[in-house]
């Protein structure tokens, strides 16, 4: 196997990736060629489905011995990126860098780093091992909204962390989509727990925020409550535009979801993401016959918690708890601050957060400002590219962003997930 050392990538030309994974998120990712071809160039495509492989070939004209069905068959050969965009499914992500770190690449990875602590702190060690670069996609470190409170905290706004609250509200529409009927709705088929698959991200804020303070202790509750058969509704069949009475005032109803509404059809609808359009009619037939996302959500083969809650106590003393709460009227992340001389609090989609400090002064309590940003509703508010963006930056030898999401620096978070999984299912603290 042909291997160059590790080097920075010459300003003089783009940074070339090769996508792993023809999946919505990698294409995500991979769209920053688009708008920055003199940075990044995407030059081979892997995966095992022909359709996929050559639909991205299409997209960004590759020739045919630039598509490859596996990663095998890729480092086979000679190495011909500098990178590799790995948005497989969160069981083979490890399995999938592994020789890809061993053959040259360094790689851009779509989170979860892998699905369990074993795998997550081999993949590091083989990075060490290769000297390569692997970024995490925790992509909302990239977030304007996320940084600005991450840089007042650096700078002191708040003092010493006491304690972090965040949650993630899962709207109803995407529980449906992803943790019901879709491809995470089981540890054993999607790779991990919805914890890990969901909320890594706000347990990596967490850890972010705490600077690399180590997490010690670990306790978790949570179930499956509410998508089960013995909830199911009078009237109510297998699937929505098959045999079901209700559905024309279900508010799970897939035809209202994936049709009416338009939501999620990247997922629902076969390869939208690279350019297959069906008509809503052939949407519909498929959600009535054999298109996974036209279940009934109480009839489906989903095992992952609806709700979870999270406590952890950190080596310094500080805490955290993070609340997964699924299903709810408005999706939405939350964060609460405390900190020895202050406090931060908001919700991302309101575009604004609050600073507060303490005012001793007669007839005062407290005082706060607002601090408002520019939030975007798509792309994980605003951070999807911004990764990609730092990426190539590090990649060519400039200096990582405070939001860096280098390997070493994204562990702590999963090891919190992980524990909290244990946690839940052994119904005790666990200690890290």
């Amino acid at each position: 196997m042909e291997q160059i050392e590790s080097k920075f990538i010459p300003a003089d030309r783009p940074m070339t990736a090769v996508i792993v994974g023809a999946g919505h998120r990698s294409l995500v990712y991979a769209s920053y060629a688009d708008e920055h071809p003199e940075e990044l160039q995407i030059v081979a495509v892997v995966d095992p489905d022909a359709e996929r492989r050559q639909l991205v070939a299409d997209k960004y004209q590759l020739a045919a011995e630039m598509c490859f069905e596996s990663v095998d068959e890729l480092v086979e050969g000679p190495q011909i990126a500098d990178a590799a965009i790995n948005g497989t499914m969160d069981n083979v992500h490890v399995a999938t860098c592994l020789p890809l770190l061993a053959a040259g690449y360094h790689i851009l990875l779509e989170k979860p780093i892998g699905a369990s602590e074993s795998e997550v702190l081999e993949l590091e060690a083989a990075a060490k091992r290769y000297n390569r670069h692997v970024m995490v996609c925790h992509v909302l470190r990239y977030a304007p909204y996320y940084a600005a409170i991450r840089k007042l905290i650096a700078e002191g706004e708040v003092g010493k962390i006491i304690h972090i609250h965040t949650e993630e509200n899962v709207s109803y529409h995407h529980m449906a989509m992803a943790y019901v009927r879709g491809k995470w709705n089981s540890k054993q088929t999607g790779g991990s727990s919805m914890l890990m698959a969901k909320c890594c991200h706000d347990l990596d804020l967490i850890t972010w925020m705490k600077s690399g303070v180590r997490p010690a202790t670990v306790a978790s509750v949570g179930s499956l409550l509410q998508f089960r058969p013995e909830r199911a509704p009078e009237g109510s069949g297998t699937r929505c535009l098959l045999d079901c009475q209700i559905e024309s005032t279900c508010m799970y109803s897939a035809k209202k979801h994936y049709v009416e509404q338009g939501l999620w059809v990247p997922y629902v609808s076969y390869n939208e993401h690279l350019g297959v359009n069906q008509t809503p009619e052939q949407v519909l037939e498929s959600l009535r016959t054999d298109n996974p996302y036209g279940r009934c959500v109480w009839r489906c083969d989903n095992d992952v918690v609806d709700h979870q809650s999270v406590i952890v106590e950190f080596e310094d003393g500080s805490t955290a708890t993070h609340n997964l709460n699924g299903a709810t009227a408005k999706p939405c992340r939350s964060i609460h601050i405390i900190g020895e001389k202050g406090e931060i609090q908001g919700v991302m989609e309101d575009g604004w957060f609050t600073v507060r400090h303490p005012d001793p002064r007669q007839g005062h309590e407290y005082y706060e400002r607002k601090v408002e940003l520019n939030v975007s509703m798509d792309m994980h508010g605003g951070g999807d590219l911004r990764l990609v963006a730092d990426f190539v930056n590090v990649l060519r030898g400039g200096t990582p962003s405070l939001s860096s999401t280098s390997l070493e620096q994204s562990i702590y978070g999963h090891l919190i997930g992980f524990a909290a999984d244990r946690s839940r299912e052994e119904k005790r603290t666990i200690s890290l």
